[in-house]
């Protein structure tokens, strides 16, 4: 009798055993996202067009965060002299991949060769990659600037929207204005600043915090711009809110880089399809969870552009916007679209 009860309690203890480990979610993967500037709350922002799209791309994969995944965020604060030692201590927590704007990689790019890399931006500028086609190594990504044309671009739709503008002001963290990678970007705008006959005047900032946003735009003051274009840079996005209030303050029209800075207000933005971006990032890190080489995903360039137009800033400032015309037959444009620019390649025009 014992010999039997020992065995149905031997049996049941296995059942219950089994059950347990069918009920056990598989070995969670672990995903850092490192951002240059925060706070991190931006990474889970509702109302980016970056992030939002990412995390649902990731969680119709099947990657849910609670679930299958296990994230872990960093923000390097905007101070590059910090992006290092940021780097080295997401790489001593040894995450499976690792999601990051090229600059904190760029800062230590010999602290891991192993770790997967998803970049947020240009690697090859930036010498962190060999090719678009084959990066290599253990890194890929996305280029959130599809070449440095762009910025020319940004200058000529600028000069069609205020025809007048002689003068513009462009705004840049100076560690990235004065990096050697900066150079053909500083090309492009004098080149297109002679052809625009436009005077591009530089104001750097030395650091990302908003008294030194505050100073800069009193000294854009003195200088008389007839408009502003701000930089792409992710330091600069993250007090977006502020700059395009100081912007309105001014009563100087704004171009900006960055579909997110009209959420805040702003008065046009000419910007890749961060949407777009978002979802590739995402297909990027679950193709690496399930065995890719980074090395051997290609870095995707942006092939949608968008260009948005609000008119209710422009009227608040006292800007006339040109008057409406048929849209070109060789652009792809939506029902909105009515605005007579010759910018190529642009695959949507919103008018607000």
């Amino acid at each position: 009798m014992r010999r039997r009860e020992f065995t149905i309690g031997l049996l049941l203890g296995v059942a219950t055993q089994s059950a347990r480990a069918a009920q056990r979610p598989s070995k969670q993967r672990r995903l850092a996202i490192v951002i240059t500037t925060g706070p991190v709350s931006r990474i889970d922002d509702p109302g980016s067009h970056f992030w939002h799209p990412f995390w649902d791309e990731l969680r119709r994969l099947g990657d849910i965060e609670g679930q299958k995944l296990a994230v872990e965020r960093y923000a390097g604060e905007g101070r590059p002299e910090g992006y290092a030692d940021l780097f080295r201590e997401v790489v001593n927590q040894n995450p499976d991949v690792i999601v990051a704007h090229p600059q904190i990689v760029q800062a230590a790019p010999t602290v891991t060769s192993t770790i997967p890399i998803v970049l947020l931006g240009n690697p090859i500028r930036l010498g962190l990659a060999t090719s678009l086609a084959r990066p290599g190594g253990n890194i890929t990504g996305i280029s959130l600037i599809p070449g440095i044309e762009i910025w020319g671009k940004r200058l000529q739709i600028l000069k069609e929207a205020v025809p007048s503008a002689s003068k513009v002001a462009y705004i840049e963290m100076g560690w990235s204005w004065e990096s050697p990678a900066a150079q053909p970007v500083r090309q492009n705008l004098r080149e297109a600043s002679r052809q625009l006959q436009i005077s591009v005047i530089t104001m750097l900032l030395r650091e990302s915090t908003p008294s030194e946003y505050r100073r800069v735009f009193n000294e854009i003051a003195p200088e008389r711009p007839d408009a502003i274009m701000v930089s792409p840079s992710a330091e600069l996005k993250s007090y977006r809110r502020l700059i395009v209030e100081l912007a309105e303050k001014s009563r100087l029209p704004a171009m900006y880089a960055d579909r997110d800075y009209m959420d805040a207000g702003g008065l046009m933005a000419y910007a890749v399809d961060h949407g777009e971006l978002g979802r590739r990032s995402a297909d990027d890190v679950h193709e690496i969870f399930n065995g890719t080489n980074p090395g051997d995903i290609p870095i995707y360039q942006p092939t949608k552009f968008e260009l948005v137009i609000n008119l209710k800033v422009a009227a608040t400032i006292g800007m006339t916007v040109p008057p409406r015309s048929s849209p070109s037959p060789t652009r792809s444009l939506n029902k909105t679209s009515k605005w007579p620019l010759r910018v190529e390649p642009c695959r949507s025009i919103s008018v607000l």
